[in-house]
């Protein structure tokens, strides 16, 4: 390794470190506990772990299936799906929510049906499960399909030719081998869906109680209104350890799967 490019790695340990230690610099470590349990926190809190919950059920129910026709299908195919599927990650959150606006929103696409029948997305809770949805879902499809690509078909073949049924081969062999990147997959969906900000304040608002996130809590209280600036930096700090839990949860994954 040449000694000069040591300089340009530790500019950029820097550009990662310095600002999370001015935060945690920054924080008056004893108002940590009123300010994270007060009622503005702890509805934010509330609601970003149930959204993101079932917004990560949702990319599992779904992101699975397009990850198994992503790895199984042709090249061309595959490269058409993997591009759709990996577009949000390259979008901006802001055209996200816009997007999502035109789909289900009152003039959109689908929402004028939707008005029809008594239904209305945008600014609920169900609009904050859709955009945390949206944003998260590539992340779970990359992770699955990279597993089964690694994975290969062999026992899959092994298995159909011994009279295994696809579902029972897909059940008992698939799923089995893809268990590691599935689980990658998967936190690394949820700590996405936490996070995001951008398209849940388009498409869901910011009301409390409702459609205000962490993400939001933080963002309102540095505008003036709503929870304190002492809560938002409490709840970047609880950003910040769901962050790491994160990075622990795939460095014990990969230190099993190197086993």
């Amino acid at each position: 390794m040449p000694p000069w490019i040591l300089v340009p790695a530790g500019l950029a340990v820097a550009v990662l470190v310095l600002p999370l230690a001015a935060l945690l610099l920054r924080l008056d470590w004893a108002s940590v506990p009123a300010a994270v349990t007060s009622p503005a926190a702890l509805d934010a809190l509330g609601l970003s772990l149930v959204t993101a919950t079932i917004a990560t059920a949702v990319c599992v129910v779904l992101g699975v299936p397009l990850a198994f026709v992503v790895a199984r299908s042709s090249r061309p195919v595959a490269a058409v799906l993997r591009t759709l599927s990996t577009l949000p990650l390259v979008l901006p959150p802001l055209v996200g929510g816009i997007a999502l606006l035109a789909l289900l929103g009152r003039t959109g696409l689908f929402g004028g049906a939707l008005e029809a029948f008594g239904l209305r997305v945008p600014f609920t809770t169900t609009a904050v499960v859709i955009a945390q949805t949206f944003v998260a879902l590539p992340f779970l499809v990359i992770s699955v399909e990279g597993a089964l690509r690694t994975a290969g078909t062999g026992f899959e073949s092994v298995a159909a030719g011994l009279g295994a049924r696809r579902f029972t081969v897909f059940r008992r062999i698939t799923l089995p081998l893809i268990g590691p990147g599935l689980l990658a997959g998967t936190v690394l969906c949820f700590a996405r869906a936490l996070g995001e900000f951008g398209a849940t304040a388009l498409f869901a608002g910011n009301a409390a109680g409702t459609t205000r996130t962490m993400p939001l809590a933080i963002y309102t209280a540095f505008n003036g209104a709503g929870v304190s600036e002492d809560t938002a930096i409490a709840l970047s700090l609880m950003l910040i350890v769901v962050a790491v839990a994160v990075l622990l949860v795939m460095r014990g994954w990969r230190e099993d799967t190197a086993r």
